[in-house]
């Protein structure tokens, strides 16, 4: 799979990709810190060898524009369910329609596995992300409490 849109280029995320995906994400989720005033967060507190782990045998994707990694995400196959996580735009690259087209090349991925369904988490603060995902055709289906009183927002769409 690899897709280019205008100067945008979507490729599969591998073990190669860990070091540049992680100041990406910790670059990203700082923000998320400080809407929910915590430092915390596994996006943030995740290890180098933890995420090349986690990118084995990936249907993530990344996005650079010219080289240099904008966008990243993370996703695994649970049976007939496509497990979304980790979305990650460069700050600076935000508003440019970066983030639909990473989730409909990380959708695409999961179809041809045979995935019939996606579903992806964010915190109930985090309103632009809920509007990405509502946007993009998520339905909210369930709400989880955390120790911190914030919320886990849980939502899923069909992939037929």
């Amino acid at each position: 799979m690899h897709s280019t849109d205008g100067d945008l280029e979507i490729l599969p995320i591998g073990p190669d990709d860990a070091g540049e995906t992680l100041t990406l994400q910790r670059a990203a989720f700082v923000q998320e810190a400080l809407i929910y005033n915590s430092v915390q967060m596994p996006p943030l507190t995740q290890t180098l060898e933890e995420l090349q782990a986690e990118l084995i045998d990936n249907l993530g994707c990344v996005v650079r524009d010219g080289g240099r990694m904008v966008g990243a995400a993370r996703a695994k196959r649970d049976g007939e369910l496509l497990l979304i996580g980790r979305i990650a735009i460069a700050p600076d690259q935000q508003g440019r329609g970066i983030g639909s087209r990473l989730l409909a090349a990380v959708e695409e991925r999961g179809r041809e596995v045979g995935c019939l369904e996606a579903e992806l988490f964010t915190g109930s603060l985090s309103e632009a992300n809920l509007r990405l995902y509502q946007r993009e055709g998520y339905r909210e289906t369930s709400r989880v409490d955390g120790d911190d009183g914030i919320q886990q927002v849980f939502l899923r769409r069909s992939l037929r």
